[in-house]
């Protein structure tokens, strides 16, 4: 059997009904047609959604790519941060990416937090931090790290790109604790110079504190 659908014309004083029979449970093809546009506007709108994400970083002012750290590198870290007399003490990491700084820093008794531009990076991160069991001791935000005061660490953690080490240095001079400790990996800060540093190839890390703003170069038995 058949249905009919009628559409109404106006063509003088006359109305004139035009007949389209279709057959049953098949819709007209501007219906179909206009749901395929719909399914389809909506699926690249959560793509677009989830990819600018990850573009937006790179969209500001200094890209800060995710680059996962090694075990090596954690390590090297954690050599080179300052523990409170009986364990614990604070850390960030600026730029946190998937959390491993993290996660290993609050697995050593540190207050660890990670700082993250990318959305789905923070909450990746703080899935991983229920399921290992480490809130509240792994914590971790999506914050921009021009804009956040550092006087609160005890460790600041940077894996930075050299573009970006001049600048941070001169907001660290006027927000870092007078006894925090910077630990940076993969590039030094030019402005300042270190009280110790563990050269290792790409995992090499570099030791600051506000001594290093009047030094001008790191003594023999710094080195390691």
């Amino acid at each position: 059997m058949y249905s009919k659908i009628y559409a109404a014309t106006t063509k003088g004083d006359t109305t004139i009904l035009q007949q389209e029979q279709t057959t049953p449970g098949k819709a007209p093809r501007s219906k179909l047609a206009l749901t395929g546009l719909a399914i389809t506007g909506g699926l690249a709108v959560g793509v677009s959604l989830v990819t600018f994400s990850f573009v937006s970083p790179a969209l500001r002012r200094i890209c800060l790519p995710f680059v996962p750290a090694t075990d090596n590198q954690i390590s090297n870290v954690l050599k080179l941060c300052k523990k409170k007399q009986g364990g614990g003490g604070s850390l960030v990491d600026l730029g946190s990416g998937d959390g491993r700084i993290v996660f290993s820093a609050a697995k050593n008794g540190y207050q660890a937090t990670g700082y993250e531009l990318n959305p789905w990076l923070v909450l990746y991160s703080k899935i991983s931090a229920r399921m290992q069991n480490l809130w509240p001791n792994a914590k971790f935000e999506r914050k921009d790290l021009w804009k956040v005061d550092y006087k609160q660490f005890d460790n600041i953690v940077i894996f930075g790109v050299a573009d970006m080490m001049n600048e941070l240095s001169i907001k660290l001079e006027n927000d870092m604790d007078d006894n925090c400790r910077v630990i940076a990996c993969r590039f030094e800060i030019p402005r300042w110079k270190p009280v110790k540093e563990i050269q290792d190839g790409i995992d090499s890390t570099w030791l600051y504190t506000r001594e290093s703003f009047n030094r001008t170069q790191p003594t023999e038995d710094t080195k390691t």
